[in-house]
């Protein structure tokens, strides 16, 4: 996973072994909300 170029608001994400495959957008807020719930422990890992 790689990020993408910045775009305001939100958070572009790709897959860093195809550079020009597809982004996924996702909101800056839910962005950080999902970094923070690795950092605490509450996202389950499967």
């Amino acid at each position: 996973m790689a990020l993408a170029s910045p775009t305001p608001g939100v958070v572009p994400v790709r897959d860093s072994k195809d550079p020009s495959g597809p982004v996924l957008l996702f909101p800056a807020a839910s962005w950080q909300a999902f970094l923070a719930s690795l950092q605490d422990g509450s996202l389950p890992v499967v």
